[in-house]
C-alpha cells in the first residue's frame, strides 16, 4: 500500500500509545463532530443513512455470515473461519490489527492538514513477493482485538482530527469493519470511510459496500495474468478481478470529490505502482483508465518501488526503477489523456 516499512514502523510506535488511550478517548469522541464535516455542512458519510434505515445492520449480518464459507476475496477459499479454519490470508474470524495512527504519507487529498486516520490490519490475501510491509501482511504481526476496540480506534482517530478513517488491507476483515462502524456511529463517528485495498476483492462484496464506503482507494497492480501469478501468490485472474472491482467502485462513488479545503470526501482514487521492465503494464493501465472510467479519474502513479522481501532474489524485480522508466510512465499517462494525476 502507500506506507513504506520505515514510515510504518514509526506509525506503529504511535499506535501503541493509541491502543492504550483509546477507551478513555471515546468519552471525548462521543461529543465530537469531525472538523469541516457533519453539522451545518450538508454532507454526511453514507453509512449514517444506511444505519438509520436499518440497511447497515442487514449488510453487517450478511457479511458476517460469509465467514462460515469465506468468499470475501477473489480467492474464494470457502473455509469456515468461524470454526477457526484459515485460507490463503491465514485469518480466522478473530480480528487482528497491527496499528492505527494519523498518517501523513498518503495522497494529499486524503492527508489534508491533519492526516489520514489509518488502521493497518494484519495478514493479506495477495501476498506479493515484493511487499514493503511484509512483516504485517505475510508474517501477520499484530494484536488480536475485539470489534469494540476497533470502533474505539475509529473514534480516537476522529478525536485526533484525522480527515477520514482509512482501513488498510481490509478485504479479509470487511465484516469486522462494518460491525465496528455500526458500534461507533452512536458514539459520534462522522468521518468518511476509505477502503484501501490491493484490488483482489470479490465484486459481490464490494457491491454490498455501496453506501458504506465513501472513498475507494484500490491498487491496480498488473495488466498481465502471468505477472500476477508469479508475483502475487498465483493470483492469475488479478487483472480481470481488479478491473471488475474498480468498475463497481466507480459506479458507486464516481470521480473523486474534495471539499473547500481540498480534502477528499467521496470518490475513487486508483493507485498503480510502476515496476521495473514495465512488468505492471503501466502503458495498458493508463489507457484502460481513460477508456473505461474517463480521463478525469484520479490516479496515483507511484514511483517508490524497491526490492523488498523476496524480490531481491527475483532478477527482474531486484532493482529500483530507473529515471527513464519513471519518465516513460508519466509520458504514457499524458498520452492516454489522464488529467487528474494525484
Amino acid at each position: 500500500m502507500g506506507s513504506s516499512r520505515r514510515s510504518f514502523m514509526k506509525l506503529s510506535a504511535e499506535a501503541a500509545a493509541l491502543l492504550a488511550v483509546a477507551p478513555l478517548a471515546c468519552s471525548r469522541a462521543n461529543r465530537m463532530v469531525a472538523p469541516g464535516l457533519g453539522e451545518g455542512t450538508g454532507w454526511e458519510p453514507g453509512y449514517l443513512a444506511l444505519e438509520r434505515s436499518g440497511e447497515l445492520a442487514a449488510r453487517a449480518e450478511r457479511l458476517w455470515g460469509m465467514l462460515a464459507s469465506c468468499e470475501l476475496c477473489a480467492r474464494r477459499c470457502g473455509v469456515n473461519r468461524l470454526a477457526g479454519e484459515t485460507g490463503v490470508c491465514s485469518s480466522t474470524s478473530r480480528l487482528k490489527v497491527h496499528g492505527a495512527a494519523p498518517h501523513f504519507g498518503e495522497e494529499p487529498p486524503l492527508v489534508g492538514r491533519r492526516g489520514s486516520g489509518t488502521i493497518f490490519f494484519s495478514n493479506c490475501n495477495l501476498l506479493c513477493c515484493y511487499c514493503q510491509n511484509w512483516e504485517i501482511n505475510h508474517r501477520g504481526d499484530g494484536s488480536f482485538l475485539a470489534i469494540e476496540a476497533l470502533a474505539e480506534m475509529m473514534l480516537e482517530l476522529q478525536q485526533r482530527g484525522c480527515h477520514n478513517i482509512n482501513v488498510v488491507t481490509p478485504t479479509h476483515v470487511v465484516p469486522h469493519i462494518v460491525q465496528a462502524v455500526r458500534q461507533a456511529i452512536p458514539r459520534g463517528l462522522r468521518l468518511p470511510l476509505v477502503y484501501n485495498t490491493g484490488g483482489y476483492d470479490n465484486p459481490e462484496v464490494i457491491a454490498l459496500l455501496a453506501g458504506i464506503v465513501d472513498i475507494y482507494l484500490p491498487d491496480f497492480k498488473y495488466q498481465d495474468g502471468e505477472a500476477a501469478a508469479r508475483y502475487s501468490a498465483g493470483a492469475r485472474d488479478y487483472p480481470e478481478v481488479a478491473a471488475a472491482v474498480i468498475r463497481e467502485m466507480h459506479r458507486q462513488v464516481g470521480v473523486l470529490e474534495v471539499d473547500e479545503r481540498g480534502v477528499a470526501r467521496r470518490g475513487l482514487l486508483i493507485r498503480h505502482l510502476v515496476l521495473p521492465h514495465n512488468l505492471a503494464g503501466t502503458d495498458r493501465f493508463v489507457r484502460w483508465v481513460a477508456a473505461e472510467l474517463g480521463p478525469e479519474t484520479a490516479v496515483n502513479i507511484m514511483s517508490q518501488y524497491r526490492p523488498e522481501y523476496r524480490a531481491v532474489d527475483i532478477p527482474e524485480l531486484s532493482r529500483r526503477l530507473t529515471p527513464e522508466e519513471w519518465r516513460q510512465a508519466l509520458t504514457w499517462a499524458r498520452e492516454a489523456g489522464l488529467t487528474n494525476l494525484v
